[in-house]
């Protein structure tokens, strides 16, 4: 076999130009493109903002612009992605470390041409996921091979394999152009995002990161504009992290303010509280947005912080960022029973990934029930058993499975009530439960749940089941909103930073389960303090560079920091009992608060990340040699 070696381009802008190799020349045919964007090697592009930029930057009195850098980031899961296919002429059975069920079967139908009703994906174990686990890897290659030995078949990557042929975040390059006044109060924004898709654009080319409406922030600008290209190159494709673009945005819209307010002579903290939106304002999308908390989410978490207190070291500093997510949509359902004991079980489709969607599922059910959480177990059912659910990701499940199950509860109450009713020749419709227990306003006893519903059960066959489905696939106007602020502390002589503390507070609607939300927001903020000094899973010449977890640095125990978090008290959001997302949004802030903390502690502003010792050090001799610094 002889190959032939093609020209290849790796850098995003490279791909771009006019002269550079067309990847994927097949590209109209796929599936779901209307139309070739003009530019080479351009998936897709879009366009969100609000009022007339031109307009805008010409009453403005001062313009800057400043330019960012993000990497590629791994998932860096611990448990690789594994599968086991057994396929066999009457179907195939398979298990799979996926967070998408329902998708993953659809997708693997697709790609092998088989009947979509001939596979089932069963229940399995998620050793972690963090995004990254939802498309097809290894799945139709084992599908074909358990296919042709009539054998079951596992697949386990290698994290060699893992970092070079996972799907990481997207590296981004993301501009951003300010007019204000001489005040501080933004008149215009222009953001322009590219992001590198790698190869294959994560199997999707006309789906974008919804993220990027993030790059003018959750500030008050009257003519906005984002424009955001996603750019085929001959590297490792990039698909889904936590926080898809949201990340990137943030990290730009958020130093650059820093930077404007030093130009303008303006404290940070000031800058914000000058342009922040207000509850009902219009954001720089030009979408409506309600229930946004943004200024105190500011405001408290500036006061935690001790932000104004002058008692600091020296090389030593604090950083700000207000940063923003949406609340994803989607389809979901649940079966709920309850059998002769007296026992609750609730099937779902939703895998628990290690975020407690399962022990929320159950608080929601108990809730509605009046029981103990304790009475409820929880069953993930495969494909064949359980509802059609949209899968775990973009911080969808509380708001929509959870959303299912508080339905299914409330389904199985009104069932039980009525077979109470019946049993203990109470009026029809007199039934309540409450506290644990049926009782009728026509009568003076009552019976517990557990006896009255296994009476139920034995009268029904065994158990009383009903089952509820959800389609909520509308754009919510909610956003949960986190400020962050970071304390470093960086050497001067080797340029080493020390993230020492982290303050956050949120606006997650109601707290369904405290322990669980502060599990989230730490573990999160992890994950950006890994993106923010260290974590890049580096290209040379196409190839990934880090071939395993010593050579691809991450976030130790021995870096995380001392963390103090609050949440607002709320009970605004859409999700049950007014609550909203809590995972992704506290990976946003953490980057640029850790930058305006250098910057703060030193005075030296890195754009590209990671924030390396390097950088700070190469940044800190060139401005003794006096050479040219970026920009604040």
């Amino acid at each position: 076999m002889e190959y032939e070696e093609l020209p290849a381009v790796f850098d995003a802008f490279d791909a771009m130009r006019e002269d550079a190799p067309i990847l994927h020349p097949d590209f109209a045919s796929y599936r779901g493109v209307a139309a070739v964007p003009p530019v080479p090697n351009v998936h897709l592009q879009t366009r969100m903002g609000r009022g007339d930029i031109e307009q805008g930057f010409a009453e403005a009195e001062v313009i800057y612009e400043d330019r960012f850098a993000m990497p590629m980031q791994h998932q860096c899961y611990l448990e690789p992605r594994a599968c086991m296919i057994d396929a066999d002429p009457s179907g195939a059975r398979v298990w799979t470390a996926n967070k998408q069920p329902f998708g993953i079967k659809a997708s693997l139908a697709e790609a092998v041409e088989a009947a979509p009703d001939r596979i089932t994906v069963l229940p399995a174990s998620i050793g972690g996921d963090f995004g990254g686990k939802s498309g097809l890897i290894d799945e139709p290659l084992a599908y074909l091979l358990s296919q042709a030995t009539g054998r079951p078949v596992r697949m386990v990557m290698t994290y060699t394999e893992e970092l070079g042929a996972g799907n990481p975040r997207h590296a981004a390059v993301i501009t951003i152009r300010s007019g204000l006044k001489r005040d501080g109060r933004l008149v215009a924004q222009h953001a322009t995002l590219i992001f590198n898709s790698g190869a294959y654009a994560g199997y999707k080319p006309t789906v974008s990161l919804a993220g990027a409406e993030a790059a003018c922030g959750v500030y008050r600008t009257p003519h906005a504009l984002m424009e955001t290209s996603y750019v085929y190159t001959n590297q490792i494709p990039c698909a889904h992290f936590r926080g898809p673009g949201w990340v990137q945005a943030a990290f730009a819209i958020e130093c650059h303010i820093d930077m404007l307010a030093a130009r303008l002579g303006i404290d940070p903290l000031e800058m914000r509280q000058l342009n922040v939106l207000g509850p009902d304002e219009q954001p720089p999308t030009g979408a409506h947005w309600r229930n946004l908390r943004a200024r105190e989410v500011l405001d408290q978490c500036i006061d935690m912080a001790g932000w104004h207190s002058e008692n600091r070291q020296p090389n030593v500093g604090r950083g700000l960022a207000l940063t923003y997510e949406h609340i994803g949509n989607g389809r979901s359902g649940a079966i709920m029973s309850v059998d002769e004991t007296g026992q609750v079980k609730l099937v779902t489709g939703v895998p628990d990934v290690g975020t407690g969607a399962h022990t929320v599922f159950c608080q929601l059910a108990a809730e509605v029930l009046t029981i103990d959480p304790e009475q409820i177990t929880v069953e993930m059912g495969d494909t064949s058993s359980a509802p059609f659910d949209s899968g775990s990701g973009a911080d969808r499940v509380t708001y929509v499975a959870g959303t299912a199950v508080e339905g299914t509860a409330t389904k199985l109450r009104d069932e039980l009530n009525g077979l109470a009713a019946e049993l203990m020749g109470w009026p029809e419709g007199s039934v309540r439960l409450e506290d644990g227990r049926f009782q009728s306003a026509e009568a003076a006893d009552s019976l517990p749940f557990r006896e009255l519903a296994s009476r139920a059960a034995r009268a029904s066959g065994g158990r009383v089941q009903v089952r509820h489905e959800v389609v909520l696939e509308e754009h919510l106007a909610e956003r949960n909103v986190t400020a962050h602020v970071a304390e470093v502390g960086v050497d001067p002589e080797t340029g080493q930073i020390d993230v020492f503390k982290v303050t956050s507070v949120q606006d997650i609607g109601r707290v369904l389960n405290p322990r669980l939300a502060e599990g989230q927001v730490q573990g999160a903020a992890i994950i950006g303090l890994g993106y923010a000094v260290m974590e890049n899973l580096s290209i040379e010449e196409g190839r990934v560079t880090a071939t395993n977890l010593g050579d691809y640095k991450m976030p130790s125990m021995a870096d995380v920091p001392v963390f103090q978090q609050a949440f607002l008290d709320s009970e605004e959001g859409p999700a049950p009992y007014g609550s909203k997302a809590v995972g992704e949004v506290n990976i946003c802030g953490m980057a640029p608060a850790i930058a305006n903390a250098v910057y703060n502690a030193v005075g030296v502003r890195i754009t590209d990340l990671p924030i390396s010792a390097e950088k700070v050090y190469e940044a800190l001799q060139a401005r003794a040699a006096g050479g040219r610094q970026p920009p604040p």
